[in-house]
């Protein structure tokens, strides 16, 4: 369960952005130069699929370095506790406070039908949260994730977990981001049942096994979502603030990175600010 709750969130913020350059169709690149005795290797996942088996390319990246570092450390035993303590809207604030009451009706009957209960006990949790609730309703298959499947390997390779951010970090996105703006997301799922949610998700799992990272990043260009408004809090910062991060681990020792592979591409994406701060990223052949 925490490991789940934990992808929940990571799929929150794992988002797409308008890129800039066309990157080679790669999912895994390798980091070296600028000092490095030994490459580190990138890895951009996916958060919830139905497949996320790690194939032969990724299992040598893994063989090769000696650490896994996720968008945040997975395995820290107080992680759930401190997803709890932060998914509750402050001040006591409840979706009631910013809905109608047609709206707030659409959001019950959604969780109803898809999750087997009303709104009325979780209407204090924050909206970003209710969304990631029915993520797994996106995929007509049960859930895997890359991330569950990366730490499984680490623990057998008896390596240790890091991650790029704090669990209080990632979550302090979500208090960044006006309630308002993300009940407008919720409403939209709930009235349109989901639908265009699916057609998008399933969209995204096609580009992502084709590798494809440049169109991966580009799928929201003309998005209208709360994601496309908000990307400097959800994305760019984010990137930006994990430079320094991978620059330290991979100085220490080869580093296997596992991060959403929208954080991959753009001007702003981490492979472009890796190069820029002075590294050779190219993709794994």
């Amino acid at each position: 369960m925490k490991l789940k709750l934990s992808v929940f969130a990571l799929a929150l913020i794992s988002v797409l952005a308008v890129n800039a350059q066309e990157l080679e169709s790669s999912t895994l690149w390798k980091i070296s130069g600028n000092g490095l005795e030994q490459p580190s290797y990138l890895f951009g996942t996916i958060h919830i699929t139905c497949d996320a088996s790690i194939d032969e390319d990724v299992q040598k990246a893994l063989d090769e370095t000696s650490q896994v570092v996720l968008e945040i450390d997975m395995d820290d035993p107080a992680l759930q506790s401190k997803m709890m303590t932060g998914m509750y809207m402050k001040e006591g604030k409840t979706i009631k406070d910013f809905v109608s009451k047609e709206d707030y009706t659409a959001v019950d009957s959604l969780f109803i039908k898809n999750m087997g209960m009303g709104i009325k006990m979780i209407e204090n949790v924050k909206p970003f949260f209710l969304m990631a609730m029915l993520y797994p309703k996106m995929i007509d298959c049960p859930m895997q994730s890359f991330e569950m499947s990366l730490v499984q390997v680490a623990k057998a390779q008896n390596e240790e977990i890091k991650g790029l951010e704090t669990i209080e970090e990632q979550l302090q996105v979500f208090e960044d981001i006006p309630y308002e703006a993300q009940i407008e997301d919720l409403v939209k799922m709930a009235k349109d049942d989901l639908s265009a949610d699916k057609a998008k998700f399933a969209e995204m799992l096609k580009i992502y096994d084709s590798e494809n990272v440049s169109k991966l990043y580009n799928l929201i260009k003309d998005d209208s979502s709360v994601v496309a408004t908000y990307e400097d809090e959800l994305l760019v910062k984010r990137n930006k603030n994990w430079i320094p991060k991978i620059a330290e681990y991979s100085k220490e020792q080869p580093t296997f990175y596992g991060v959403g592979a929208g954080h991959l591409g753009g001007e702003n994406g981490v492979i472009n600010l890796l190069r820029e701060a002075g590294y050779t990223v190219t993709a794994f052949q």
